[in-house]
């Protein structure tokens, strides 16, 4: 398998941007070991987060459309935002509609919205694939979420200075 190629910080451009992190918290200690990734790449950035909990993988995309309308309302909008959380294969075909739809809607609301959206919802067959790929001194699912999403702010900001 191949490993990833990471960046490990100096991201341009993204110094003092606010990020929404919205976190499925179905399972607990692996949200948490994505939490600590995700974490650590924001505070080496000197991002402000926002963090918001819900209870499922399909509950992230509706709970990131109404925080992002609610700061946009207020005059605070969200410069990107980062979906935390697990789904494991089960006994049916739940999995594949959980997986496939959470997926989905984050598209489609980076798409329509123009939002940085790094999508940090892992989708594994068992809890030990979970913890190996949440753990940020193994895979980092997390920071690499947050990187995903802070490259795209930072490639979205240079496309509005015409760089």
């Amino acid at each position: 398998m191949a490993e990833p190629r990471r960046r490990a910080s100096g991201f341009d451009n993204v110094q003092g941007a606010r990020v929404l992190v919205v976190e499925a918290r179905f399972y607990d200690d692996v949200s948490d070991a994505l939490w600590t990734g995700l974490k650590r790449v924001f505070d080496a950035e000197g991002v402000t987060v926002d963090r918001i909990n819900v209870p499922g993988a399909l509950e992230i995309p509706q709970a990131l459309a109404f925080a992002l309308d609610a700061a946009a309302k207020a005059g605070q909008p969200y410069d990107a935002a980062v979906a935390l959380g697990c789904v494991i294969r089960g006994e049916t075909s739940h999995y594949d509609i959980v997986a496939g739809e959470s997926a989905r809607a984050l598209m489609d609301l980076a798409i329509s919205r123009g939002t940085p959206i790094g999508n940090g919802i892992l989708t594994v067959d068992t809890e030990a694939q979970a913890f190996a790929r949440a753990s940020h001194n193994q895979r980092d699912k997390g920071g690499d979420a947050g990187r995903a999403a802070l490259s795209l702010l930072a490639l979205k900001r240079n496309f509005a200075a015409g760089r």
